[in-house]
């Protein structure tokens, strides 16, 4: 009854436990059990039963929507928001975050929080003292906190601003427009403020990073993600690093990576909230969200509007417009599926409506075979 995988899988625990053949039975018989309460018939409507199971908890149930992760109070989105976002498939996430896990020659709390300081960014105004305005020269002068870093946020600023020279003096920054003919107030203010929002040490995009311990090993969580840069970094484990922002990882990984962390974070935000959902219905979803190669949402502009029947996409939403195009392209609805044969009042093919039985009676070929041999005759 059971797969040889899983046989194999059972006859290794065997091995590694030292069961007896009683014992080993005993276990045999528990994992059948479960194997047959996930089994499913043929044309059971399993979309449907995946959306129930994941759908129903998560709305009725009371769901914690934030959580402050550790002592630097990073604010993370869970429960029914972060399910949303996911779902969703939302391009721009409330908090992006890393999981950072560190290569094992780096696998030490020492290591570990000198790579999280060395990953934080760190802009010209975390790291200027004060900022003056010259509007009669048309120029910035900066003083830094630490006189040391002076060349390098003069470095930065000269590489990333056009149209400016640069100058250090005394230990301070001095910023001159080029151009100084007509020019307006609210331009030197701008410029004011493009050179103070300039990346000067760190990885742009992560504000913060907490060390924390996991299965003997230290990894760091960042709040705001940047994995390209993250994972070009010497000290990081390519191999598990994440970020939990699915187009990041779609970009980077491909969509089947995309695919993994659906589920992943899908789980993860249920299990947070006690909610015990079979994993599988959400490979269900996840694989519905991929399968073209792209990373659709559930929803109107993604699955839900994609399905060939009119009927189908009228039901879920905007009604009106789906008819009224469907009316204007001449689109014919072959009720194929299960909602629309639901709403006209047939049979959906699902289940035993799936199957169209012929059944030849012993009478009724008998009487066949008589009046093939009458006409004969």
């Amino acid at each position: 009854m059971l797969p040889k995988k899983i046989l194999d899988e059972i006859e290794k625990v065997s091995e590694e436990m030292k069961l007896n053949e009683k014992q080993k039975e005993m276990l045999v018989k528990a994992v059948e059990e479960e194997y047959n309460k996930s089994r499913f018939e043929p044309g059971e409507s399993i979309g449907i039963l995946a959306a129930q199971s994941i759908s129903e908890p998560a709305t009725q149930l009371t769901m914690r929507t934030y959580h402050v992760a550790g002592s630097l109070g990073i604010k993370v989105t869970l429960g029914l928001p972060r399910l949303i976002e996911i779902f969703d498939a939302k391009k721009k996430i409330e908090t992006p975050m890393m999981i950072i896990y560190l290569k094992k020659e780096y696998n030490t709390k020492e290591k570990a929080e000198e790579f999280a300081n060395k990953i934080i960014e760190r802009r010209v105004y975390d790291l200027t003292k004060n900022i003056s305005l010259d509007l009669f020269n048309f120029s910035i002068q900066i003083e830094p906190r630490d006189k040391r870093k002076t060349e390098k946020i003069a470095g930065v600023i000269e590489e990333k601003i056009g149209g400016v020279k640069v100058k250090v003096k005394e230990g301070n920054i001095l910023v001159e427009m080029k151009k100084k003919e007509e020019v307006q107030v609210t331009e030197l203010q701008k410029l004011k403020d493009d050179i103070l929002n300039l990346v000067v040490e760190g990885i742009e995009g992560v504000t913060a990073a907490i060390v924390r311990s996991e299965e003997n090993r230290w990894l760091i969580q960042t709040l705001g993600s940047n994995l390209e840069k993250v994972l070009m970094m010497e000290e990081v484990d390519e191999t598990r690093t994440y970020s939990n922002d699915i187009y990041e990882v779609y970009e980077i990984f491909g969509i089947e990576a995309a695919r993994n962390l659906i589920v992943r974070e899908a789980y993860k935000t249920m299990q947070e909230q006690g909610l015990d959902v079979n994993i599988r219905y959400l490979y269900l979803l996840a694989d519905i969200m991929t399968w073209s190669g792209e990373i659709m949402s559930i929803g109107r502009y993604g699955v839900a509007g994609a399905k060939h029947s009119v009927l189908s996409r009228a039901a879920f939403e905007e009604t009106i417009k789906h008819l009224a195009r469907a009316a204007i392209r001449g689109e014919v609805d072959e009720f194929k599926g299960m909602f629309e044969n639901v709403m006209i009042g047939q049979v959906a093919p699902t289940g035993t409506g799936m199957f169209e039985l012929v059944v030849k009676r012993e009478k009724d070929e008998r009487e066949r075979k008589d009046k093939r041999g009458s006409e004969g005759k």
